[in-house]
């Protein structure tokens, strides 16, 4: 579930260094001569075969199905397609790019996805392949768009396989691919992803804690049981009444209002969870208007900032932050919408309607009204808590594998309320010995003004799956750099410095940049410099 999966994040810039250096080094050849890309067809690597190998050379290009714009390939490779199939009913598409054994720098990347799959992420892909990765990639089991649950009619092995099966199954293939290809195994493995690539990724890290050496798990969809019945909350909320409903204007009033009381400087709030905003300060006194809400507007907007609650007004799962509420690609995009179909044309409307009508209760015209969360939840996590749900916080045998984890979120995130990553790592830190024990090996870093995988009003570019590009590719600037630095050379991300682009356009230049520290630390203004500026910030435990 990210924003860039329907076109609004632009792709990465292409690094034409790289590219010249691959394409006049091609025919070199250093140490075990490579196999012939084409030998490999017909291939096969336990449940995965081998469809076709394929030498592709710049210019060229490929069109995905989720984003059908051409993605530039700039770099030579040999492109694998292939097939996993480890139940009767699965039947997993996946890719594996292959630079030539003189671009290669011995490592290789997988590449997670976004909502309910059904694609590959090429824009992703074709960034780790012009780093020097051999990278792959799945559909997870299905094809088509990433709102898209139809496929999960009847096909419980499909659900597995979209849970976790698929991802696990790619990785070790892709090994065995990569091996037979440069006759030596890659020297280190990593994979990144966001959004439901997050979840992903920390699936990854508790039931196969070998499969890769180092992960980014970006605002990851983990609980996803809970997540979704937390979207049903939401869409109870916003029609409880036929006033509940808040506007994109009256969105503004809330953003302005909040950002006033929580001190957020050029629309961003340096620490959200210390933030005590009050809605009711809101409420109409002088009749109704667009610069104020209504009662049933303001009951409305405290659920959507608590989050799900039990009959007694517990909290049970953590709401969205306040802040980011009016932004382009905040609330109106994934909560709220617009005139006429309101909440019925967001992006948490299909995921939430596609889910429970198609995994959990197979009935077409399921419907969110009336619909009693505490059963739904229930009913979701008995018959797909088990395929979905990353929510083990027992890490230890990916620690004492050696991995490591760096994950961030956005405080904005208007798809994955960004306080469920804090509640994860707490969790993990708990379970683990603490804050300090698990730093070691997991990091998590939370991002002011960012929305969900990107975008946003604060400094936002870090690479990874979604991202758009840092302006440097080094350990300071982009997450999978830092990953890789932290596993190959023993240096833990003390922060990474994120960018602002003139509207989030690389090509316009940058606007800001600052550091997100690692959790529990935040990033705190000197008071010195601009705030603009990376130098003017430093890493202060967090206010209690």
């Amino acid at each position: 579930m990210s924003n860039a999966e329907l076109g609004w994040t632009e792709r990465p810039e292409r690094l034409a260094s790289v590219c010249a250096i691959a394409a006049g080094s091609i025919f070199l050849t250093a140490g075990p001569a490579a196999a012939d890309c084409a030998s490999l067809a017909g291939k096969t690597f336990g449940p995965a075969t081998i469809t076709a190998a394929t030498n592709v050379a710049p210019p060229s290009s490929v069109v995905g199905t989720e984003i059908p714009a051409p993605v530039a390939l700039n770099v030579p490779f040999c492109r694998i397609q292939g097939s996993i199939k480890p139940s009767p009913d699965s039947d997993i598409a996946f890719e594996v790019w292959l630079p030539p054994q003189s671009a290669w720098n011995g490592k290789y990347e997988g590449v997670g996805n976004g909502g309910f799959a059904g694609s590959l992420l090429y824009g992703a892909m074709d960034r780790a392949l012009e780093g020097g990765y051999a990278v792959s990639g799945t559909d997870t089991g299905h094809s088509g768009g990433a709102l898209d649950a139809g496929w999960a009619f009847g096909h419980p092995e499909k659900i597995t396989d979209f849970g976790w099966r698929a991802i696990h199954e790619t990785a070790s293939a892709s090994k065995a691919i990569i091996e037979a290809y440069y006759a030596k195994a890659p020297a280190h493995s990593y994979f990144s992803g966001c959004s439901d690539g997050g979840r992903e990724a920390l699936m990854e890290a508790q039931r196969f804690p070998k499969d890769y050496d180092g992960i980014v798990a970006g605002a990851p969809a983990n609980f996803w049981t809970s997540l979704l019945t937390n979207g049903v909350w939401n869409d109870q909320a916003l029609t409880e009444t036929p006033d509940s409903w808040i506007s994109p204007e009256k969105l503004s009033v809330v953003t302005n209002a909040a950002l006033k009381v929580c001190h957020g400087e050029d629309g961003v709030v340096d620490d959200p969870g210390q933030c005590n905003f009050d809605p009711s300060s809101l409420l109409c006194t002088a009749g109704e208007s667009n610069e104020c809400l209504s009662a049933p507007q303001i009951a409305a907007l405290k659920k959507l900032y608590s989050g799900r609650q039990d009959a007694s007004g517990k909290s049970i799962f953590p709401g969205y932050p306040p802040g980011g509420e009016s932004d382009p690609v905040g609330w109106v995009l994934w909560i709220t919408g617009v005139e006429p179909k309101r909440i019925e044309q967001t992006l948490t409307y299909g995921f939430v309607t596609g889910y429970f009508a198609t995994m959990v209760f197979d009935k077409p015209d399921w419907s969110f009204r009336g619909q009693n969360l505490a059963d739904d939840l229930a009913q979701a996590q008995e018959k797909t808590g088990r395929a979905v749900d990353a929510a083990d916080p027992d890490l230890s045998a990916f620690r004492d594998a050696g991995g490591k984890l760096l994950q961030y979120h956005g405080w904005n995130d208007s798809a994955i309320p960004a306080p469920t990553s804090i509640d994860y790592y707490e969790e993990v830190a708990a379970k683990l010995g603490g804050i300090e024990k698990i730093q070691s090996f997991y990091r998590l870093f939370m991002a002011p003004g960012m929305q969900h995988c990107g975008l946003g009003l604060g400094p936002n570019a870090v690479g990874g799956v979604y991202g758009l590009p840092p302006p440097s590719r080094d350990p300071a600037h982009d997450v999978v750099a830092a990953l890789a630095h932290w596993v190959e050379d023993g240096a833990p991300p003390e922060q990474i410095i994120a960018t602002l682009y003139h509207d989030n356009n690389p090509t316009k230049g940058i606007a800001a940049q600052r550091p997100w520290c690692p959790y529990p630390a935040t990033a705190r203004f000197s008071g010195q410099g601009a705030r603009t500026e990376a130098a003017s910030y430093a890493c202060a435990a967090s206010a209690k």
